[in-house]
C-alpha cells in the first residue's frame, strides 16, 4: 500500500520522492539489519550518526545558515520513512535527538553556541540531548527546580533531569535552568557539556519499548557552565521550550502514522500468507474488515496529520490542531498496533516479530511530547476559553 495516496501535494514532489528512495535504501542497508541487536544493547552506535550525517539525513529541517537543508517536512518525510522502510519510532528518537537540543541553539541565532554544537551535531560528530523533565515535575515545565546560579564569568548548575533521551550518550545537553524566581519566568537555558566536573549519568533507565534508545537520569553537582553557553536571554527559556513543543508533537504525530501504516503492511503480508484450514486469513470476513478498518483510520490520520503539518510550516497559529493532530495519530497507532498483534497470533507475541516491536514503542507517543490528557486540555481552552 503506498503510503502517499492520500497526501497534501507539497509532500509529494520530485525532490521528495527522490528523498524518500535514499532514506529507504539507508534503512534497509543501515539500520534493519542491526536493528535487533542494539534493541538488546540499548543503545545506537556513534557511527550509525556519522554515516547518516554523511547521506544528509541529520541536515534536514534545521536553516542552511546553521549548517542545515531542507525543510522541516523534509525531516518529517525521513523519518516517516524509516520507520516505513522497517526502522522504528525508537531509532527516530535515538538518531535524531539532535531535532529537539539544537532548534533553541539555532533559533538564538548564537553564532558562538551555532558553531561549537549545532554545526558538529549535524555533522555526525556530537550528540545532543534536551534536559528538561525533572523527578516530581514531570510535565509542569515552570516548576523546575535545577538551580543555575551565576559566578562572574560562570554558571553553578544544582539538580536532576530524568526521562532524558540519549541522555547517556550525549556530548552535551540544553537544559532548563532556574536563573530566577518562581515560576516560567525565572526559567532559563543552558548547553552544558557533559565531560564537566560534577555531570554524572545517575542511572540508565530501564523501558517498555524505544529499546535501541537509550534513556538516562541526569545529575548537576555544582557544575561549572561558562555564561556564553546561555541560550538567547536570562528569563526566556520557557517561552523558548514552550515554541518547540509543536514541532515536537507534529514529529510524534508523523512517527505515529507511520508506524501504524507499517504494521498495516505487515498484518496484509502475514495475512495473504498465513493459511488455516486451508485458506488464507484474508478469506475470513473477520479478518477482511478488520484490515478494512485499520486502513480507513491510517488513512484518515495521516491526511489530518499532513494538513495541520502543512499550515503550521506555513506559519498559521494552529496549536490546537496541532494537539488534535497529536492524539489522532496516536490514537490510531494504538488500535492499528494491537489489531496487528491480534491478527500475526502467537507470532505477533514473539520478540523476533517486527510488530510486536512497534507494539511496544507506540505506547510512548501518548505521552512524550504532551499527554493526551495535556492535548485534550490544549483543545480545550482553544475552543472553551476564547
Amino acid at each position: 500500500m503506498n503510503n502517499s495516496t492520500a497526501s497534501t501535494s507539497n509532500w509529494v514532489t520530485a525532490e521528495r520522492d527522490a528523498l524518500r528512495e535514499m532514506v529507504d535504501r539507508f534503512t534497509k542497508k543501515e539500520i534493519v539489519p542491526f536493528l535487533s541487536g542494539w534493541e538488546k544493547e540499548g543503545a545506537l552506535p556513534r557511527s550509525l550518526h556519522k554515516k547518516a550525517a554523511a547521506v544528509g539525513l541529520l541536515e534536514l529541517g534545521t536553516p542552511e545558515s546553521a549548517g542545515g537543508a531542507g525543510d522541516y517536512i523534509d525531516f518529517l518525510i525521513a523519518n516517516e520513512q524509516i520507520i516505513l522502510s522497517g526502522g522504528s519510532s525508537g531509532l527516530c528518537s535515538a538518531l535524531m535527538t539532535h531535532s529537539i537540543s539544537t532548534p533553541h541553539i539555532v533559533a538564538s541565532g548564537d553564532e558562538y553556541l551555532i558553531g561549537k554544537y549545532v554545526r558538529p551535531t549535524l555533522e555526525g560528530e556530537l550528540i545532543g540531548s534536551l534536559g528538561v523533565t525533572e523527578p516530581g515535575t514531570g510535565s509542569d515545565v515552570s516548576a523546575i527546580s535545577t538551580r543555575a546560579v551565576r559566578d562572574g564569568d560562570e554558571y553553578v548548575v544544582t539538580g536532576a533531569k530524568t526521562f532524558i533521551t540519549s541522555g547517556t550518550r550525549a556530548d552535551f545537553v540544553t537544559t532548563a535552568v532556574r536563573t530566577g524566581g518562581e515560576g516560567h519566568r525565572g526559567i532559563s537555558l543552558l548547553v552544558i557539556d557533559t565531560d564537566s566536573t560534577g555531570f554524572r549519568v545517575a542511572s540508565k533507565l530501564d523501558k517498555m519499548g524505544w529499546l535501541c534508545s537509550d534513556t538516562a537520569e541526569l545529575t548537576f553537582d555544582e557544575v561549572r557552565v561558562p555564561a556564553r553557553n546561555l541560550v538567547g536571554e536570562e528569563g526566556t527559556g520557557f517561552r523558548q521550550i514552550m515554541r518547540r513543543f509543536e514541532s515536537e508533537r507534529l514529529l510524534m504525530s508523523v512517527q505515529a502514522v507511520a508506524t501504524a501504516q507499517r504494521s498495516l503492511d505487515l498484518t496484509v503480508d502475514w495475512a495473504r500468507a498465513r493459511y488455516t484450514f486451508g485458506q488464507p486469513l484474508t478469506s475470513r470476513q473477520v479478518i477482511r474488515h478488520r484490515l478494512a478498518e485499520m486502513s480507513r483510520q491510517v488513512h484518515s490520520a495521516r491526511s489530518y496529520v499532513r494538513a495541520v503539518v502543512t499550515r503550521w510550516a506555513n506559519g498559521e497559529d494552529v496549536g490546537a490542531e496541532v494537539a488534535m493532530a497529536k492524539n489522532t495519530a496516536v490514537f490510531t497507532c494504538s488500535f492499528v498496533v494491537d489489531e496487528a498483534v491480534q491478527i500475526h497470533g502467537g507470532m505477533g507475541f514473539m520478540r523476533e516479530s517486527e510488530v510486536e516491536r512497534h507494539y511496544r514503542d507506540a505506547r510512548v507517543l501518548g505521552i512524550g511530547g504532551g499527554t493526551n490528557e495535556m492535548m485534550n486540555e490544549v483543545i480545550a481552552k482553544k475552543m472553551l476559553d476564547n
